[in-house]
């Protein structure tokens, strides 16, 4: 299990070496085969060494635990990952992208968590912008976002927007999660 701290995330050894066994549940639940499934089991035993604590992971982190309980099992992994899968709606992974945005939870996404939530990205790949043109960027996404004009996007002034600009959401889909399995036969024994 993935524990959340303060300054980040760490690796709780609670998952021992025992396989999941909801494997087939899982692949049911989701658009993941079972052989994607157990893969996906060795990536998040893989991936619990090796986490960052910068703000952007700690926000992903956040929406990954899904029961609000402080950490992220196994089964929270595979369900907030499917949103990732290239088989999934972009409706879901317009929601997902809202409640990312979305950080203080008002149902609404407000121009100071763009400018957060771009800072973020920036940082997590070593990009520099100015705070002008950040604050260009946030302007204009609301001028085309805010069809309200109440200063605030709502889920579906988002789904609006997200339609008419669907590079929005180019990073909501990891295209090998679709060849799990044949990407990493070695992990399969």
């Amino acid at each position: 299990m993935w524990k959340f701290k303060k300054m980040g995330c760490v690796c709780s050894k609670q998952i021992g070496g025992r396989r999941h066994e909801n494997i087939s549940l899982l692949a049911s639940q989701t658009v993941f085969s079972e052989a994607e499934v157990e893969v996906l089991h060795d990536l998040f035993l893989k991936l619990t060494s090796c986490l960052s604590n910068q703000n952007l992971i700690t926000k992903i982190f956040v929406l990954f635990d899904m029961r609000n309980d402080g950490g992220i099992d196994f089964g929270e992994f595979v369900h907030s990952l499917n949103v990732f899968h290239p088989n999934s709606s972009q409706r879901d992974k317009a929601i997902f992208a809202f409640r990312l945005y979305d950080t203080r939870q008002t149902g609404f996404i407000e121009p100071e968590e763009v400018k957060e939530m771009i800072i973020d990205v920036l940082e997590e790949s070593e990009l520099m912008l100015t705070e002008s043109i950040v604050d260009s960027i946030v302007s204009k996404t609301f001028e085309e976002a805010d069809c309200k004009k109440d200063g605030k996007i709502d889920l579906e002034e988002w789904e609006n927007f997200v339609a008419t600009y669907p590079l929005t959401l180019k990073n909501m889909t990891i295209p090998f999660l679709k060849d799990l399995s044949r990407l990493f036969p070695g992990f399969l024994q």
